[in-house]
C-alpha cells in the first residue's frame, strides 16, 4: 500500500488554524483530485478542501468541531502502487524515531503540552483531568470563549491539560473532559428541562472575535437622536418616482452616503488599528461593512468603494451583499476588507445599543428603531420621525471630541439631506 498523507493546507487567508466543520468522505471511500473531502471554517468563511490525489481513504484525523493547525495531518489516502513510504511518511518515521530517542534521554516536555512537530489534536489519553494544566498564575492558557464555556460547564480550568500551542486549552479539550466524565460515570447531570450544547462553527468564531474585541479595545459609545423626517420624506418621494425594477431605497444608503462625507473630513475614523504593531492605516476608499444576521450567525459583507457610488448603486449593493451573506453565497472577498461598519436591528432596534467594534476597524455606526416622537420646536411640540444613532469608537485612536464631531456631522447631513449631494458648500 502506498500512503499519501494530506496535511491541512494554507487556505490563503493568513490564518494558522481552521475548524473542521464536517467530513465529506468516510474511510473506505474512493476519491479523485476533484473530490471534496472536508469542509473547514476559518475566521473569514467556509472552505471546501479537495483531495490532491486519487485513491482510497484509509484514515481521517480529527472530529467535527476540532480546531486544526495548518500543516497538521488531515487525511491519509491509499494511492495503490508499491509500499515504499512517501516523503511525508519518511519524515514522520524519522520524527517518530527522534521522539523515541528524546523520550529515552528524558524529554523535558511535559505531558499535555504539544511539541512543535506533534499533531494539532490530541487523543483522550492526552488529557489528564487530575493534573493542573499550567503553573501560570491564574491557571491554564485559554481564550475568553473557552474560559466562559468551561465556567458554564462547571469545569475547573486548572484541571484541564491543554493540547494547543504552549499548553493552550482548546474547546476540544473541554469536549474530551466531558466525554471522559461520561465514560467514567462522573458526568454532571443537567437539571430537568435543560441541555448542554457545544458552541461550534460560525457561532464559536463570533464568540471568540467579539470576546477579543471587547477585552482588547477600549470602547467609547456615543448616542445621538436624529430627526429623520426630511430624509424619510425624500426617500419616499424617490421610491415613488423610481422606474420599475429599481432598487427600493432604505435608510442605509443615505446613512452610507453620510458616512462617506463625514469620513472625508475625518479620515482617521475610516481606518484600521494594529495594536501590536502600533500602526494606524488610514484609507482613502470607504469600504462599508453591513452587519447582517444570517441563519449561521452574524456576518459582515462589504460594500466596496462607497465613495464612488450613487444612491441607487449603494442601495443595490447593500441588498446584494446582504442577500449573499444570508444565502451563504458570499465570497471571502465579499466578507473581508471593510474599513467602517454599519449595524442595524431595523424595527427591533431599541432606543440605544452598545455596538462592538469590528476589528481592526476603529468605528462602528449603529442604527436604532425609528419612531414618531413629540419634539419641541419653535415653542410647540411637533410630531417628528426620530431614531437614535448608537456609535462606538476605539478610544485608543478616537477621542470623545472627535467621535462627537463625526456623529454630529452625520446628524446634520441626514437632517438636511440636500447636503448629501453637495460636494462643496
Amino acid at each position: 500500500m502506498s500512503r499519501f498523507e494530506m496535511k491541512l493546507p494554507d487556505v490563503g487567508e493568513g490564518v494558522a488554524e481552521a475548524e473542521l466543520v464536517s467530513w465529506m468522505v468516510e474511510v473506505g471511500d474512493e476519491v479523485t483530485p476533484e473530490s471534496s473531502v472536508a469542509e473547514l471554517l476559518t475566521d473569514k468563511s467556509n472552505v471546501e478542501i479537495s483531495s490532491p490525489v486519487a485513491g482510497t481513504v484509509v484514515e481521517l484525523h480529527g472530529e467535527p468541531g476540532d480546531v486544526l493547525a495548518v500543516g497538521s495531518n488531515l487525511i491519509v489516502i491509499d494511492t495503490g502502487g508499491d509500499s515504499d513510504p512517501t516523503p511525508d511518511e519518511s519524515e514522520a518515521s524519522d520524527a517518530a524515531g527522534d521522539a523515541d530517542a528524546s523520550d529515552a534521554a528524558g524529554d523535558p516536555t511535559e505531558a499535555g503540552e504539544r511539541r512543535p512537530d506533534a499533531p494539532a489534536t490530541a487523543t483522550v489519553a492526552d488529557v489528564d483531568v487530575d493534573r493542573p494544566a499550567s503553573g501560570r498564575p491564574g491557571g491554564a492558557l485559554a481564550s475568553p470563549a473557552v474560559r466562559g464555556r468551561a465556567a458554564a460547564l462547571g469545569i475547573e480550568m486548572s484541571a484541564v491539560a491543554g493540547s494547543g500551542p504552549d499548553g493552550r486549552v482548546e474547546h476540544a479539550d473541554l469536549d474530551r473532559i466531558l466525554t471522559t466524565n461520561v465514560s467514567s460515570g462522573t458526568s454532571r447531570r443537567p437539571s430537568a428541562g435543560t441541555r448542554v450544547e457545544a458552541v461550534r462553527g460560525v457561532r464559536r468564531r463570533i464568540a471568540e472575535r467579539l470576546s477579543a474585541a471587547w477585552s482588547e479595545i477600549p470602547h467609547i459609545t456615543y448616542v445621538e437622536a436624529i430627526d429623520a423626517t426630511e430624509v424619510e420624506r425624500l426617500r419616499a418621494q424617490l421610491n415613488a418616482q423610481a422606474s420599475d425594477g429599481a432598487s427600493r431605497l432604505t435608510l442605509l444608503p443615505f446613512l452610507a452616503r453620510a458616512i462617506v462625507v463625514a469620513a472625508a473630513e475625518q479620515p482617521s475614523l475610516n481606518a484600521h488599528f494594529d495594536g501590536r504593531e502600533e500602526q494606524l492605516t488610514i484609507f482613502d476608499a470607504v469600504h462599508i461593512g453591513i452587519a447582517t444576521q444570517t441563519d449561521d450567525g452574524l456576518r459582515v459583507p462589504v460594500v466596496r468603494h462607497a465613495e464612488a457610488r450613487g444612491l441607487r448603486d449603494l442601495a443595490e449593493e447593500v441588498a446584494r451583499v446582504a442577500s449573499a451573506a444570508r444565502d451563504g453565497g458570499a465570497t471571502r472577498d465579499e466578507l473581508t476588507g471593510s474599513t467602517i461598519t454599519i449595524t442595524s436591528l431595523g424595527a427591533l432596534g431599541g432606543l440605544a445599543t452598545t455596538p462592538i467594534i469590528n476589528p481592526p476597524e476603529v468605528s462602528i455606526i449603529g442604527v436604532n428603531k425609528m419612531e414618531m416622537r413629540p419634539v419641541w420646536t419653535n415653542g410647540t411640540f411637533e410630531p417628528r420621525q426620530m431614531f437614535n444613532l448608537s456609535s462606538s469608537f476605539d478610544h485608543r485612536i478616537v477621542d470623545g471630541w472627535d467621535a462627537a464631531v463625526f456623529v454630529q456631522r452625520i446628524k446634520a447631513l441626514l437632517e438636511t439631506p440636500a447636503l448629501l449631494f453637495i460636494d462643496e458648500v
